[in-house]
């Protein structure tokens, strides 16, 4: 597992910057497919439409959204594979 600045760990990591919709959620599924149930993907991404996409990807795929943050305009979730 690596650091998130010393926030939270992660078993996985996707930067998704420069990347419009809907590449960030489909890179995110493809990313989150050889984790283990219960693994951390932490996903970077600067498109405005990840604030919806991505929560909504993973209510839908069964998935939790552990975190949503902002820093620097660059987006940060923290996803727990269902």
């Amino acid at each position: 597992m690596r650091p998130n600045r010393g926030f939270m760990e992660y078993d996985a990591e996707l930067d998704a910057t420069g990347l419009l919709c809907p590449l960030p959620v489909l890179k995110a599924r493809k990313r989150l497919g050889p984790l283990q149930s219960g693994q951390t993907l932490r996903v970077l991404a600067d498109d405005p439409a990840a604030v919806v996409d991505i929560p909504h990807f993973c209510a839908e795929a069964g998935h939790a959204l552990v975190s949503q943050n902002d820093e620097d305009g660059i987006q940060i979730y923290m996803i727990r594979k269902g």
